[in-house]
């Protein structure tokens, strides 16, 4: 069908989209720059030579180096081992399908912080950069695996049969023609993977690898600096601006070039009998490392504990299970409706002022928990004393936290709708506004929705800003957990890492099979 759009001229917008639109992602945006403006107050106080006296410090540098190296491991693994893992699950048959998919995502259930704990106590003395690094490739890779999955499932097969019939290998044939469709899926994914590296602070912590994260929470709780560790958090948001800035560089040379109709969806190709036993055998291996191992660990520990269970508070196990559940809930809906107007400017209005509001955002997924939590208890406490470690302010934590999680999602799914549908819609009779939301929204909603179970998931495994911003006498599983290892009571912090594990079990495994429930007609709509 073709459009007639002369009979649209009072929708003809400037570059940075519907005023309306514009407004409410700026206000969004807004949102996320509360602790850049907490950083900008504090360093500002410290003055000149205090900033140069932090910041050019030898101990600084040598922070930042190790903090980088860190996240630029992580990343590169993260980004091999999540494209494996994607190109296996999607398209080789492979026995059980359904299984492999879930255990691929099924690491996003166990938090950083918990597999390294559970790695130190199965194997004693275990310390140091690289044992990091592979714990967070093993916790990171979902965040890859995902979105590139996603955009296997959409990428024109096509493409890929021409070359090879054209005598290219099938190795060639994928850097060349298949690499290319998924680059924007791979580094969206690798950038919430660098941004969660630069942020952690749980698991450097327990295998003793100094980063940044460690010399901020040191600044703020030991030497009660909050200048100096203003000026250290702010290394963290160039890293954070490093990374969005060049991830939106690699969206702009490719997503161009996305074709205008939705491909057929290939089907999985039935490989020799030995590449299928290698194939399992490997994902086996990542699963066994990354989820199977930290749970036996945690398991063992807690049968060779004598009396722990029988001196367990139920209760108090049941109600940081209930807060922790319904904080998910609240992080997930907060999102997901301040990422939507920002998700909407930057895929179906792309300027530079979505892209700069896109930056603003991501920054603050780069910053410690530690950071935003003191942000918005100086904030509550000098606009609305009252909000003060109350569940508002900790909800607000989360968004501005977990953000990027929701809009990255949403926005890729708003992309993969047709802006064609909304002029059709509004040829008969709807709105701009319904138009959008009857249509647009309605066909990008298992993506929107998988953004809001990454960020459910995230918010039930976040711990600093729970930490400041709980309000006095509650609990959840990931506090609680952080409470008893603290103090070396590692027996009794493991109900409560297992519990955590089980409960995050649910958004992991309904991320993993959102493919088999996606709509049918979806693949339609561009026939």
């Amino acid at each position: 069908m073709s459009i007639d759009r002369r009979r649209f001229p009072a929708r003809t917008r400037s570059p940075a989209g519907p005023p309306l639109l514009a407004v409410l992602a700026t206000g969004a945006a807004a949102l996320c720059a509360v602790p850049l403006v907490y950083l900008t107050i504090r360093v500002l106080a410290g003055g000149p030579a205090a900033i140069e006296r932090w910041l050019l410090r030898q101990r600084t540098v040598e922070l930042t180096v190790t903090t980088v190296a860190l996240a630029a491991a992580v990343i590169v693994g993260s980004l091999l081992l999540g494209v494996a893992t994607a190109w296996a699950t999607t398209r080789v048959r492979l026995p059980a399908a359904r299984l492999w998919l879930i255990l691929g995502a099924l690491p996003l259930a166990v938090p950083s912080y918990v597999s390294a704990f559970a790695w130190v106590a199965t194997v004693p003395g275990l310390n140091g950069f690289w044992p990091l690094v592979m714990i967070m490739v093993l916790a990171c890779t979902p965040y890859v695996t995902l979105p590139v999955a996603a955009a296997l499932r959409l990428a024109d097969q096509r493409q890929s049969d021409a070359a090879r019939t054209l005598g290219s290998s099938a190795a060639r044939a994928f850097a060349t023609v298949s690499l290319p469709q998924l680059w924007p899926a791979a580094a969206a994914g690798a950038l919430l993977v660098g941004l969660y590296t630069i942020a952690d602070f749980g698991a450097p912590a327990m295998l003793r690898v100094p980063v940044m994260t460690w010399a901020v929470r040191a600044s703020y709780l030991v030497s009660f600096d909050r200048n100096a560790a203003a000026a250290l958090a702010l290394v963290l948001v160039l890293l954070a601006l490093l990374l969005t800035v060049g991830e939106l560089a690699a969206r702009r040379g490719v997503v161009r070039r996305r074709p205008a109709t939705n491909p057929p969806r290939p089907r999985p190709r039935v490989v020799s009998t030995t590449a299928t036993v290698v194939i399992m055998v490997g994902l086996g291996l990542v699963a066994t490392a990354s989820v199977a191992l930290p749970l036996a660990g945690l398991v063992r520990r807690l049968l060779l504990a004598e009396g722990v269970v029988a001196a367990l508070d139920w209760q108090r196990l049941a109600a940081a299970t209930v807060t922790t559940l319904g904080l998910g809930v609240a992080g997930a809906l907060a999102a997901t409706l301040v990422a939507l107007p920002l998700a909407a400017l930057a895929a179906r209005h792309p300027s530079r002022l979505a892209e700069a509001l896109q930056v603003l955002v991501f920054i603050g997924h780069g910053l410690p928990g530690i950071v935003v939590g003191l942000a918005l208890v100086f904030t509550t406490l000098a606009l609305v004393p009252i909000a003060y470690q109350s569940y508002a302010a900790l909800v607000f934590a989360y968004v501005v936290l977990f953000l990027p999680k929701s809009l990255a999602a949403s926005r890729g799914a708003l992309e993969n709708v047709s802006p064609t549908l909304d002029l059709v819609a509004q040829t008969l009779g709807r709105s701009r506004r319904r138009a959008f939301w009857d249509i647009t929204v309605r066909l990008a909603w298992p993506g929107i929705a998988a953004g809001a179970l990454l960020v459910m998931l995230t918010v039930m495994k976040e711990l600093p800003a729970t930490l400041m911003l709980r309000p006095t006498g509650s609990t959840t599983l990931a506090t609680t957990l952080w409470d008893r290892t603290a103090v070396a009571r590692y027996a009794a912090a493991t109900p409560y890492a297992i519990a955590l594990v089980v409960l995050a079990a649910l958004p992991a495994w309904l991320l993993s099979d959102r493919p088999h429930r996606e709509p049918a007609g979806r693949e339609s709509v561009g026939r």
